[in-house]
């Protein structure tokens, strides 16, 4: 059978009379790169990772009617000088040649073979020959070929070689995305220099991807699992990636996330993770008067806007991990929420940039599908970008579904106007938020909805300031008041049991207001917030024990 110069591969290069080692002037030589530098006839041509010669791929090229096949390259040589070319071929009919030589041109073929096998010959460029074409190509109407690992080795035509490869960077940014019951979807930021990834499910290899997403089937339903990811190329794997969680549906389908309802006039309290003073707790210890327990707080990670969170096991006196989980379970099942808290006085995540909002949405379900939390909320005192965490939000409510509780605690000053960020972001969300819980303390005196001034610690306080949200455009189930549980527990603000149940009625039926009066009552107000169980428990639950019931009992 004749060869036919279906595919040609051109090297270019510099005259010379310098001495030096020769060099493989061909380039992306096993395809770790895709078809970069390769030109293949009619869309002939793609890259595989299996079977390979070397590294992580090779060249599988597919004849069809009068098309042979052909892929080329173009290369550098000196002219004058002899060259080896050889590659390793597996599959149908495959050839190899090298065109434009300015002597001779050369070829050669292998029938085809289930191994890998290797083709060589060479050639002699003329003496003002600088680039030469090689090629390989297969035959009409064979099967498939694959290539890897081509050598055109000579002098420098001035080209260079390509640089050895080296290991690649860890993934970063891994994340759990849409789950099952048997699986679940990962993400990660592509690394440069990789040609593919592994997954680990629990320390052992789950699959491999050439993309920056996989998703990981055959899990048990209701599960949670750990998971990273690593880089690789011809050089060698990464070290592997940050760890993520994420935790499989439940059988039948729905998402992890148990989507306990809020009752229509709700008491929400802050749990501590943290022993500062106040009475240490277990999740279970937290009073039945609270129907939303927000779990302060999420802890912020090296990746912008991330976040992750670190049970306080030595603080809260040998709590496991295990038992607050199953806490956690024993209060959605008496109809309690259970939501993480991001931020507080010493919080540092920032939201501010679209990766940041995609990794805050993105780690906050992780904890979701981790812990089984109903949802999130948002206690950022030192500043927040409204555009981006409405993004991060409406991404996280997207993942979770419907059932999601998105609570807010912005400090009184937040409050004051429609075009602060945090109002921005509460109208943003308006559609999906559960409610605003406002920290009517450590603020000193501020303006009402009447746009007089009234200092904290009073009815007047709550209502005047309420009023402002209440005008400005969230409905009176997305307005809460956010009061300290004892003196110890805040700087200033601390206002009995019986002011707050006092500012609720002034605003849900118009008595027992103060000085202030609003222009309209609003029956729907949602209820009451405290900092924190721990400090309400210090006190013996006088503050839950005197505003749940009230709450409760609201028309």
């Amino acid at each position: 059978m004749a060869v036919l110069a279906a595919g040609a591969l051109t090297v270019t290069g510099l005259a010379g009379n310098a001495q030096a080692a020769d060099i493989n002037v061909a380039k992306n030589a096993g395809f770790e790169s895709g078809l970069a530098n390769w030109t293949c006839s009619g869309g002939s041509g793609t890259t595989v990772s299996s079977p390979v010669h070397g590294g992580t791929a090779a060249l599988k090229a597919t004849p069809s009617g009068q098309d042979t096949a052909r892929c080329a390259q173009t290369v550098a040589v000196k002219p004058g000088s002899t060259y080896t070319l050889s590659s390793w071929v597996q599959g149908g009919y495959a050839y190899l040649g090298a065109s434009g030589t300015g002597t001779t041109d050369v070829s050669t073929w292998s029938p085809g073979s289930g191994n890998w096998t290797q083709l060589t010959t060479s050639f002699k460029t003329g003496p003002n020959t600088t680039s030469v074409e090689v090629y390989t190509h297969g035959w009409y109407g064979q099967a498939a070929y694959l290539v890897d690992d081509v050598s055109v080795n000579g002098p420098d035509g001035g080209g260079g070689t390509d640089p050895e490869p080296t290991i690649p960077a860890a993934p970063a940014g891994l994340a759990v995305g849409t789950t099952t019951s048997s699986s679940v979807a990962l993400s990660w930021n592509a690394v440069s220099g990789a040609t593919g990834y592994t997954v680990y499910r629990d320390g052992q290899k789950a699959t491999t991807t050439t993309g920056n997403s996989a998703t990981v089937t055959g899990l048990a339903a209701d599960t949670a699992y750990q998971f990273a990811v690593t880089a690789t190329n011809a050089a060698g794997e990464s070290v592997k990636s940050a760890a993520v969680s994420g935790r499989t549906a439940k059988e039948g389908g729905g998402n992890p996330n148990p989507g306990t309802s809020v009752p229509k006039h709700a008491v929400t309290g802050y749990w501590q993770n943290f022993n500062n003073g106040a009475t240490v707790q277990k999740l279970s210890d937290v009073p039945a008067n609270y129907d939303i327990i927000a779990v302060s707080f999420a802890d912020a990670t090296s990746t912008p806007g991330a976040v992750t969170f670190n049970l306080d096991t030595a603080g809260l006196n040998g709590y496991t991990v295990d038992q607050f989980k199953a806490d956690i379970k024993a209060k959605q099942a008496a109809g309690k929420n259970v939501i993480i808290s991001v931020g507080g006085e010493k919080g540092s995540v920032s939201v501010n940039s679209d990766a940041s909002a995609t990794n805050f949405a993105n780690s906050l379900y992780s904890l979701i599908q981790e812990y089984g939390f109903n949802g999130v909320d948002i206690d950022l005192e030192n500043g927040l970008n409204s555009t981006y965490m409405t993004k991060a939000l409406r991404s996280l409510s997207q993942k979770a579904g419907s059932g999601l509780v998105i609570t807010m605690a912005p400090q009184t000053i937040d409050m004051q106007s429609t075009g602060g960020e945090y109002f921005k972001t509460a109208l943003n969300i308006k559609d999906i938020l559960t409610v605003v819980n406002m920290q009517y303390y450590n603020s000193g005196a501020m303006l009402g909805c009447d746009g007089k001034v009234y200092s904290q610690g009073s009815v007047d306080f709550l209502t005047a300031l309420a009023c402002i949200q209440l005008e400005g455009g969230l409905a009176p189930s997305q307005v809460g008041l956010g009061v300290p549980a004892s003196t110890s527990a805040a700087g200033g603000g601390y206002v009995s049991p019986s002011v707050v149940n006092a500012a609720l009625d002034c605003l849900a039926s118009g008595t027992n207001c103060g000085s202030f009066k609003p222009s309209k009552t609003y029956p729907g107000i949602r209820g009451a917030m405290t900092w924190s169980t721990a400090w309400d428990a210090k006190s013996g639950n006088a503050w839950s024990n005197a505003v749940g019931p009230h709450v409760h009992g609201l028309p």
